[in-house]
Formats: C-alpha cells, sequence, structure tokens
C-alpha cells in the first residue's frame, strides 16, 4: 500500500514472516494446522507483496487485477470451506478485503493514493471496524496460552503460534487499509 517507507518495509517482513511460517504449518501432522494454512500462507505473501513501498516497486496496471483475481479464487474457496465450519468466514472477509484493496489500487493513479479528502468510504471503515475487532479479540485469546508442560511439539504444530501469525496478519490488514 502507499505510506512511508520504513512502515512499508516492516509490514513486508511481517507478512513474509508470517507467510513462511505459514507455509511451516502445511507440513504438520495435525489435520486442524494444514486446514488453513495455505490460505493462511497466500494471504501473508499477498499481503507482502502489496506492501512493498511504491518508491522501491510500483505495480504494472495489469498486477491489480491479477491479485485481485487470485483473492477472489480464494474468496470463493474460503466461501466453500465455511459449509464445514464458522471459522473459515474470517478467511472469506480477509480474502475479500484484499479483492477490495486490489480493485481500490487499480482505479486510482499512484500519486492519489492516500491523499483523499471525501473521508472513509463506507467498506474500508466496515474493514477497519471488523479488523480492529478481531485483532482485539485475538490478542485476548493469546494471553491465557501460557506454556504448558510435557512433550515438545513442533513449531508446525504449535496453536499459539498459528494465532499469534493470525493476530499479525490482523495487524497488517489494519496497516494496509489505514494508508489506502
Amino acid at each position: 500500500m502507499h505510506g512511508p517507507a520504513s512502515p512499508g518495509w516492516l509490514l513486508v517482513a511481517l507478512c513474509a514472516a508470517t507467510g513462511a511460517y505459514c507455509l511451516l504449518r502445511m507440513r504438520s501432522g495435525v489435520e486442524e494446522q494444514r486446514s488453513a494454512a495455505g490460505g493462511e500462507a497466500l494471504m501473508g505473501f499477498g499481503m507482502a507483496a502489496m506492501a512493498v513501498p511504491p518508491a522501491v516497486f510500483t505495480p504494472p496496471g495489469w498486477a491489480w487485477p491479477v491479485y485481485a483475481a487470485v483473492f477472489g479464487a480464494a474468496a470463493l474457496r474460503a466461501l466453500w470451506s465455511a459449509r464445514a465450519g464458522a471459522h473459515h468466514l474470517h478467511h472469506l472477509v480477509g480474502a475479500g478485503a484484499m479483492v477490495y484493496m486490489a480493485a481500490v489500487m487499480a482505479g486510482t493513479p499512484a500519486h492519489a493514493h492516500g491523499h483523499g479528502s471525501a473521508g472513509v468510504p463506507l467498506l474500508t471503515g466496515a474493514l477497519l471496524a471488523y479488523f480492529t475487532a478481531y485483532v482485539l479479540l485475538a490478542g485476548a485469546r493469546l494471553l491465557p496460552a501460557a506454556a504448558a508442560g510435557g512433550a515438545a511439539v513442533a513449531w508446525g504444530d504449535r496453536p499459539e503460534v498459528a494465532r499469534a501469525c493470525r493476530l499479525s496478519m490482523g495487524i497488517g490488514m489494519l496497516a494496509m487499509l489505514l494508508t489506502m
């Protein structure tokens, strides 16, 4: 998205690291970890690509419709998966937010991002409210996750790290929506 370079690079690093961890989770022996890891890896790497500061790389005009198509397909997959459980609805909202941001970026000249005077559009405000609530709830869920004794658990199977990655992506989504 379009904002200062330093926070942009921090967002790229955060999202890329989250995507890499989600790829690690795809190799987990726990089905619950594997089931959502692919979509979360796509989301992390997609957010990292969209967050690269425009002073370094400005995507060509055709890139934004490609982003929208990829995340539209991810939204359809999340919608299909939501039949099995409501927890997939968050993936649907996240993928939909990525489609929305790609569509906004495709329709606005690069020099005009973040300089509108019309205020916050309704959908952007709704997404900001959703991801703010999600981040607060996800952060609260991490608090009681104290280290329990017992056998060592592989990094790809640690639910508290997966929750922290989801929290990181929620924070990243908030930052991207704010700089839109």
